[in-house]
């Protein structure tokens, strides 16, 4: 198995990353699929949905074997979180 290599800086790799979620799919996906998992190939535009992380990705790579793989969550500017939250008032 070869190891893929990335063929963008980091930088380039993020703005191509939420252009194409931005004015591609985010139209297309935003309702009904808050807080799901956006993994888009950067080179053909193809994405998946899902729940879980890998999932989504496995999916992608089925498809595009040598996908440059973004990943994104709906309706937040983080895909993790890391330490604790504060409770919302309801």
């Amino acid at each position: 198995m070869a190891v893929r290599q990335p063929r963008y800086s980091k930088e380039e790799f993020a703005q191509r990353g939420d252009l194409i979620y931005q004015t591609q799919i985010r139209p297309q996906i935003e309702a009904g699929n808050h807080s799901k998992i956006v993994a888009i190939d950067l080179e053909t535009g193809d994405f998946e949905v899902d729940a879980r992380e890998i999932d989504a990705c496995n999916r992608l790579e089925a498809r595009h074997p040598d996908a440059q793989i973004w990943i994104i969550r709906v309706g937040s500017r983080h895909v993790r979180r890391f330490g604790g939250r504060t409770k919302r008032a309801v």
